[in-house]
């Protein structure tokens, strides 16, 4: 079934005309560009946004309504001062519509301050001159501690800002609460906020009273004249200083003040600087409850995990007795494997041993060459021997040489009397003396002395030595030992000296001469 087409104006029955949705678009466009070409709007400027492209976006509010704002790229390059949430400007600008959402908007050419021009101005310079010392950098900030023991607090003693930080402390986690009371906005304010910081800080830990583990410095919200204690530097710079972490909660959400910067934390409002205070009891008591449960839950399915993991391994492990089998056929082949590399290792080794053998020279050449090379030394030392001995022999001559005659002589003389006096000792033990005493020499044909009876036979032919001559002799009858022959052998009479050559002592005998 299809419809027919139908003229708008004819199907509603009247004469209006119809205007497609860019046509109205346009013709707003047009209508508001031409009527407010040139405006200038005060109002608070409200989440201002600076997009990649360049272009700054944000809206201007008053207590009744809210107008969009735009400046493009090339007009943030000239503006005087930066846009920045909660200041009170002067836009000056056209206004016009953007069709693709239907809103209205003012195109900004400049921008001033308004109303609290002054004060903005400065803060802002005194922003840059705080943040250009380092004082608002994220590095120096402290973490948080998770569960503070005590909580120290500066406020008002009597507004609502203490009350609802109690109220939220009691509803999370109830903790300790040192209040250092202090005026938060007139005169000697700001002093009051330093010297309550400093003097948190200078609390001895384990002191008589308990140095808090978190700051929190808070107040309800106001006018820009009314925060002013919280821009002034002693504040700024006993926040900055503080070995506390400490929390700032200055105003609403939108107010912002130089201690926020700071501080390690800023919080919206004081009931938000409580909730960061502390986390929520039920909620830690649950999270570590589940978390307990979790962990069992955990090792409960790890354990399966294992279990059924050792059971699939166990079941692709082989039978023992088959495992064992396959191992003992391997060590078989390993062992017949290790006796064909003995007997070549040991082979090798043979070789090896001839080759060395080969070359290692035999004991009877070693020994001549040490024959050789002791001849070569003994020849050497000889010569050298010989050198010394004619060396000495000279100097005894030099020597000889320098002696006196007389000395000479009386050392002959000396000589002479030793050699005479062993000559006389050689005479009187000389076995001739005993013969010419009455002793005879007995001996046998073979020169032998005969020194016992036994040893005489009969006819037996013997020579006997007197002391004047050799007389030849024959036994008639063998010898007999007689008692004398059984003494000891310490009683037998000195063997007979040898038999003196035919002429005696008197001609040179066997003796010979001494001198």
């Amino acid at each position: 079934m299809s419809e027919s087409r139908i003229p708008a104006g004819e199907a509603r029955g009247h004469n209006l005309p119809e205007y497609s949705v860019s046509e109205i678009s346009r013709a707003v466009k047009a209508t508001l560009e031409d009527n407010f070409q040139r405006v200038r709007v005060r109002g608070e400027v409200s989440k201002p946004n600076y997009h990649g492209s360049g272009h700054l976006y944000f809206s201007l509010k008053d207590e009744d309504a809210v107008i969009d704002a735009v400046c493009w790229r090339g007009t943030v390059g000239r503006l005087r001062l930066r846009i920045e949430h909660g200041m009170e400007v002067i836009a000056t600008g056209r206004i016009s519509s953007y069709p693709g959402s239907s809103k209205y908007q003012i195109v900004i050419d400049s921008v001033e301050l308004a109303g609290e021009g002054a004060l903005l101005k400065l803060l802002e310079e005194r922003r840059k001159k705080l943040a250009a010392e380092g004082l608002f950098d994220e590095a120096r900030k402290k973490k948080l501690p998770v569960l503070p023991g005590v909580i120290g607090v500066i406020t008002s003693p009597t507004g609502a800002v203490i009350r609802d930080i109690l109220h939220r402390l009691a509803d999370r986690f109830p903790r300790p609460v040192l209040l250092w009371p202090v005026a938060v906005q007139g005169e000697g304010a700001a002093e009051q906020v330093a010297a309550a910081i400093r003097g948190f800080n200078a609390m001895a830990p384990g002191g008589p009273v308990a140095r808090p583990d978190l700051i929190i410095v808070a107040r309800g919200g106001g006018s820009l004249e009314d925060l002013w204690a919280f821009n002034e530097e002693i504040v700024v710079r006993a926040a900055a200083a503080s070995a506390i972490p400490l929390i700032a909660a200055i105003g609403h959400e939108t107010d912002t003040t130089l201690i926020d910067f700071a501080a390690d934390k800023r919080a919206p409002t004081p009931t938000a600087a409580a909730e960061m205070a502390v986390p929520v009891r039920a909620e830690l008591m649950a999270a570590l409850a589940e978390n307990g449960h979790r962990l069992a839950r955990a090792m409960a399915r790890d354990l399966a995990h294992r279990r059924t993991e050792i059971e699939g391994l166990a079941r692709g492990l082989p039978e023992p007795r088959r495992l064992i089998e396959d191992k003992t056929q391997a060590l078989d082949g390993w062992i017949e494997r290790l006796k064909v590399a003995e007997r070549g290792f040991f082979a090798e080794r043979q070789r090896q041993v001839a080759t060395l053998a080969a070359r290692l020279v035999t004991p009877a050449e070693m020994i001549r060459r040490k024959r050789q090379e002791l001849a070569h030394g003994a020849e050497v030392l000889k010569k050298a021997m010989e050198a010394f001995a004619v060396k000495k022999e000279r100097g005894l001559d030099r020597v000889a040489a320098g002696l006196r005659p007389a000395l000479v002589a009386a050392l002959i003389e000396r000589r002479k009397l030793a050699l005479d006096g062993l000559a006389r000792l050689l005479e009187g033990l000389s076995y001739e003396s005993v013969l010419r005493r009455g002793f005879v020499l007995v001996r046998d044909m073979a020169e032998r002395p005969v020194t016992q009876a036994a040893a005489v036979t009969a006819g037996m032919k013997l020579s006997l030595t007197f002391g004047d001559g050799v007389i030849p002799a024959i036994a008639e009858a063998a010898g007999k030992p007689s008692r004398a022959a059984k003494r000891p052998a310490s009683d037998d009479p000195a063997p007979p000296a040898p038999k003196p050559k035919k002429g005696g002592p008197k001609d040179g005998g066997p003796q010979g001469s001494l001198l």
